[in-house]
């Protein structure tokens, strides 16, 4: 089955050289960061002994991004968006190396490896906030599905070869190597990208300060992007049973295998149907997708009430995280295209840090419940409450009664560059 005329090809995409040039860079830094992250895990627990700490070190990798996302995304709008996309990449693979000298005390690794994840938003920001200028229209989407399968794809195997990799390598030359990818990143964007001035310049500029609330003030202050910022946030409540994976597959009567296949369902999932969705979903249906897209992810969550065993389980997740990946996926380009240029970093800054901290959060609710009810009882629980949500969401969208980047979207085409 092919894709229609009308509709923008994987070939088309890959075909702008600007987006091989980002592709590659983020292939390579994500797949080091997994790799990193397990050989991180290995050698504070070689060194320390201590469960505690090796969990402490792993989730500073994620957390200090939450600052990130406040402060610092905003650099994205205030300095041309290759410049500090090369600057961060080089400023996270001096961190990295430095990480992999030997006999650095605790504390000081601790902190090397927090800045890190803090410069990881405004990378992030100004990738998305420059992608709908290096594909304008259509190839925005779809590039954005070839993105979150690659991220997806990149993951299992950063997680799965970097334990087989650390087999025949020590920790530290694992960190090097991640050193290594974040230069060939900033080698691949420098040279690959073209110099663009910054979005915000002159009376676009605003003091610093004030720009940090920018981006909220636009992405809530018209019933179009409301939803849209409350949909990218609601799709991190509903992977809960990747944060409870142990105690569902102890719960389901699976064994340790299981918790690996577990946690490789929403990945699998999300590289299917996102490859689906950008390949024959026509473009004019997509945004009223959302709504539809989101709920079809809660409601396979509801039949964990009943207590299905592992594999039933493991189709459920399939399903779940597929659709939950593509609803994120349109309501985040719907959003990206909707925000004036100026203010793009800012805000989608605040959409992946209002994500990431619901990720965060999830788990931790997730663990209490299942305390006090089954594993199972606990992802149903949550599917509930992302349905629920989601209705009025889907009303509020449906009420906008158009597409709110549509306009936005031609705006964008006629100031991007020829590709």
């Amino acid at each position: 089955m092919t894709a229609g005329p009308e509709r923008v090809t994987f070939r088309e995409v890959f075909g702008v050289a600007e987006f091989r040039a980002m592709w590659f860079g983020e292939l390579l830094s994500i797949a080091g960061d997994q790799l990193a992250r397990v050989a991180l895990s290995v050698l504070v627990y070689a060194n320390t002994g201590s469960a505690t700490l090796t969990g402490l070190t792993y989730a500073l990798t994620f957390f200090p991004s939450l600052f990130g996302g406040i402060f610092l995304t905003g650099l994205a709008d205030r300095f041309p968006r290759r410049t500090v996309m090369v600057t961060v990449d080089l400023a996270r693979a001096a961190l990295t190396a430095l990480v992999a000298i030997p006999g650095l005390p605790l504390w000081t690794l601790c902190v090397l490896v927090g800045c890190v994840s803090l410069l990881n938003p405004p990378f992030k920001a100004s990738q998305l906030a420059l992608l709908p200028q290096v594909l304008p229209g259509d190839r925005f989407v779809v590039g954005m599905g070839i993105r979150s399968m690659t991220v997806q794809s990149a993951q299992l195997l950063g997680f799965a070869g970097g334990g087989a990799l650390l087999m025949a390598l020590d920790p530290r030359l694992a960190l090097v190597l991640d050193a290594g990818t974040f230069v060939l990143s900033a080698l691949f964007l420098r040279f690959g990208l073209k110099d663009r001035p910054a979005a915000a310049s002159g009376n676009q500029r605003k003091p610093f300060l004030s720009s940090l609330s920018s981006g909220g003030r636009i992405a809530f202050s018209t019933a179009a992007l409301r939803p849209l910022m409350l949909f990218t946030w609601l799709a991190g409540l509903l992977p809960v049973y990747e944060g409870i994976a142990a105690p569902y597959v102890s719960s389901a009567g699976g064994g340790s295998t299981m918790i690996g296949l577990l946690l490789a369902a929403d990945p699998v999932g999300s590289v299917l149907f996102t490859f689906a969705y950008t390949r024959w979903v026509p473009a004019g249906l997509r945004p009223r997708l959302i709504g539809p897209m989101t709920a079809l992810a809660a409601i396979p969550l509801l039949i964990c009430f009943f207590q299905p065993g592992p594999v039933a389980s493991l189709v459920l997740f399939v399903i779940s995280g597929g659709f939950g990946t593509i609803a994120l996926l349109q309501a985040t380009a719907s959003l990206t295209v909707a925000v004036p240029d100026e203010t793009r970093a800012q805000t989608m800054g605040l959409s992946n840090t209002g994500l990431t901290t619901t990720m965060g959060v999830v788990p931790l609710i997730g663990g209490v419940l299942a305390d006090q009810f089954t594993a199972q009882t606990t992802v149903g629980i949550f599917g509930l409450a992302g349905l629920l949500i989601t209705i009025p969401l889907s009303i509020m969208w449906r009420r906008a009664g158009r597409e709110p980047a549509a306009d936005e979207r031609e705006q964008e085409a006629a100031r991007a560059e020829p590709a």
